[in-house]
């Protein structure tokens, strides 16, 4: 148990606030410079399956079942679990860091300064496609667009510094708490199953690494690995990650083809990744998974919200792809994921939500 005193619970809602209350002040203006781009783009694109659907481009929009106060109730929810998270040891104390910063405002002028490539994107209706002639083929063909209309895709050190902020907006502030509920499972595992000084963890997708810093803060002697396809964004992990780099290994590698042994890993994570792969290459990705996971290891998936885990968000969740170049997150609404987990030979858990994303945690 971490000893969090009165201040330090204060300086975390205060942090907070002030930082949901910037990154949504952003989304607004956002979605305000947006709405041409955003006119044509539904005017362009296929009609929904139902025509109760709202979306803006920088975040959920409030629909007649589901008001912008319902929102915030479920951003302070997922809060006040994320301070008990921290209370009980689970990741790190260092809470001062949530406060908006200076590094907070650079990422505020870069990401309105890339506002007007992305909303020429979403006016065309290939717009998600225009990366393709820059990006190597050696990449997988699914993997070589714009995905969120984002310049560069994943594959410009601009788009590795923006990335991370442009989920931040879109989830009003809430996209990195929802990432550190990944970290609750684990801590659960390495308290009753297996001390940091012993596991192996493996991130899949691991991006910037977000997740990667988080749990180096908060387990020093956890050997970890992370894989992605993008050089770049893996250079942004490293930076990030630096102070911790003769314990953190990275490679470039995809979900489906991972260069490790069998029953190498302990830990499998991977956060905000399936929706953005087609259904076989989910598949293959899960697959890979278990191969590399030891007997009795622990994989943990934290991903969008499917389509009925919680109705009140279906509207939101159905038109995100009107509003961002998500090819395949309508397969991913409607793919039984946990179905998909017991045929590649796990034993899933029930799935825990955390406001517009789930946890699912499964045994190897």
């Amino acid at each position: 148990m971490a000893t969090l005193t009165n201040l330090d619970r204060l300086r975390y809602v205060a942090g907070q606030s002030a930082r949901v209350a910037w990154l949504t002040a952003e989304y607004l203006i956002a979605h305000r410079l947006s709405t041409g781009a955003m006119a044509d783009r539904r005017a362009a694109a296929p009609k929904p399956p139902t025509s109760n659907t709202a979306s803006s481009p920088a975040g959920p929009q409030p629909t007649q079942r589901l008001t912008r106060a319902d929102l915030y109730h479920d951003i302070a929810d997922l809060m006040t679990r994320d301070l008990t998270n921290i209370a009980r040891g689970d990741y790190g104390t260092n809470i001062a860091d949530v406060a908006p910063t200076p590094a907070l405002l650079a990422d505020t002028a870069r990401f309105f300064a890339d506002l007007p490539n992305v909303n020429r994107r979403r006016r065309r209706k290939t717009g998600g496609q225009d990366v393709n002639a820059t990006a190597p083929e050696t990449l997988p063909r699914y993997y070589r667009q714009n995905f969120h209309f984002q310049t560069d895709g994943y594959l410009s050190a601009d788009s590795a510094r923006l990335y991370d902020h442009q989920v931040e907006v879109l989830f009003g502030g809430a996209g990195d708490a929802m990432r550190r509920q990944t970290i609750v499972p684990i801590a659960a595992y390495l308290r009753a199953v297996k001390p940091p000084h012993q596991a192996q963890l493996l991130d899949v997708g691991c991006g910037t690494g977000q997740l990667l810093c988080r749990l180096a803060d908060a387990y020093p002697r956890l050997a970890l690995h992370g894989a992605d396809l993008s050089q770049p964004y893996l250079a942004e992990a490293r930076r990030r990650l630096d102070r911790q780099s003769a314990r953190v290994t990275l490679l470039q590698a995809a979900g489906e083809a991972l260069p490790l042994p069998d029953a190498s890993i302990d830990v499998i994570t991977s956060v905000f990744l399936l929706h953005e792969l087609p259904r076989p290459v989910r598949l293959a990705v899960f697959a890979e998974m278990r191969r590399v996971l030891r007997p009795g290891g622990l994989l943990v998936l934290t991903d969008s919200l499917a389509a009925g885990d919680h109705p009140p968000y279906d509207p939101l969740l159905r038109g995100f792809p009107i509003a961002f170049h998500e090819p395949y997150y309508h397969d991913c609404l409607t793919h039984d994921l946990t179905g998909a987990l017991i045929i590649a030979g796990f034993e899933p858990a029930p799935p825990t939500r955390a406001f517009l994303s789930k946890v699912i945690t499964a045994q190897g």
